[in-house]
């Protein structure tokens, strides 16, 4: 699909007022994407488990506009107080999505929203909350065209979501989500994420994430800026190559169910995000003391045990703990009575593989 495919092709709009719900999960790259070109753009290919348990939970109450003009009339409130420090990039958001959806310019908006995760944890709450944003508008659009495809509802929803938050397009689908054209893998896309159409073994459907929060407080560089450093970064086009190539290996061994492969390449992609930041101009140091421990910790055990755990980092300090259900009944412990120990307060997160965003209520 092209940019024009996701133009509004339904009757005119007669504005009116209610409300619209979704829920949508955050996810976890496994192939990283750092680097971006263009309007929310990726750089190389990306792919991601979606979670089960970190979700945005959003209501948009949309009413016919009460101003003129043309910028975006919105509220947000965030856990039922008011939070216009996002009111910027909501209307950012709705600025990028009004050539696909020119009706926008006819409503207010008040944006209800809460987070199953405590915010600034290091869990990607862009992700989910600008995909439940980009559904609710999906959902209010269908109201207006009924005839609105099943499929091109969820890719439009992914391909609006990307246009706030780049890793929000894999927080559409569940499972296995692939963002980026890739030429080994028919239909990927650099607009939108496709649940991955590859052959995936039984051992990776129903893998484990614990999350471990070592630092709950803001970033100490946000994920736009991060993103900005790549370019002109002396490592970067071989970092979009070696995330391409690592895209690649993982197609066999996904297929296979490989776990030592996929302990080889997901622990690689996580490290190398964290070298192009300590590399970078300025350099970033993401990891706290306890990460590194964590780390030492996780990969004595699997050496000692057996256990096929791994490691993942996004761009920052926590640490997302990865293993098959089948070796919960070992790992979970070890986790609880050893790495949490290096956790704020020992706060963690038991999440899982999930099915990806659906609606709740009724509006």
């Amino acid at each position: 699909m092209e940019e024009r495919d996701f133009e509004y092709q339904g009757p005119q709009v007669t504005p009116g007022s209610g409300s619209v719900r979704w829920s949508a999960p955050s996810n976890i790259a496994l192939v990283k994407y750092w680097g971006k070109h263009g309007v929310q753009l990726p750089a190389n290919p990306s792919l991601s488990f979606t979670l089960e348990a970190c979700a945005t939970r959003t209501e948009l109450y949309y009413y016919p506009k009460k101003q003129t003009g043309t910028q975006p009339e919105v509220e947000v409130f965030l856990d039922g107080l008011s939070a216009p420090g996002f009111v910027p990039k909501v209307r950012q958001f709705l600025e990028r999505a009004r050539p696909y959806m020119p009706w926008l310019d006819q409503f207010g908006f008040r944006l209800e929203t809460s987070n199953s995760f405590p915010h600034s944890s290091g869990i990607a709450s862009s992700a989910s909350g600008m995909a439940a944003l980009a559904l609710c508008l999906v959902e209010l659009e269908r109201r207006f065209y009924p005839q609105m495809p099943e499929a091109l509802f969820r890719r439009k929803a992914s391909f609006l979501a990307r246009l706030g938050s780049g890793s929000a397009a894999r927080s559409i689908d569940g499972g296995l989500v692939l963002w980026g054209e890739h030429p080994s893998i028919n239909g990927s896309s650099d607009l939108y994420a496709i649940p991955y159409p590859g052959e995936v073994h039984a051992v990776f459907q129903e893998y484990h994430d614990t999350i471990l929060l070592v630092d709950e407080g803001e970033k100490a560089v946000s994920s736009t800026v991060g993103h900005g450093l790549m370019h002109g970064h002396p490592y970067a086009a071989s970092r979009f190559a070696q995330a391409g190539g690592n895209l690649e290996r993982l197609q066999d061994i996904l297929a296979a169910g490989d776990l030592d492969g996929f302990i080889e390449v997901v622990e690689s992609e996580a490290l190398s995000l964290h070298a192009m930041m300590l590399a970078s101009t300025p350099s970033y140091i993401l990891m706290k003391p306890g990460t590194l421990s964590i780390i030492e910790a996780i990969r004595d055990f699997r050496a000692r045990t057996g256990n096929p755990v791994c490691f993942t980092l996004d761009a920052g300090a926590n640490v997302h703990v990865l293993y098959p259900a089948a070796s919960a009944g070992e790992v979970y412990p070890f986790i609880r009575e050893v790495l949490t120990a290096y956790c704020k307060d020992g706060h963690h997160i038991c999440d899982r593989v999930g099915t990806g965003a659906r609606t709740f209520g009724t509006p």
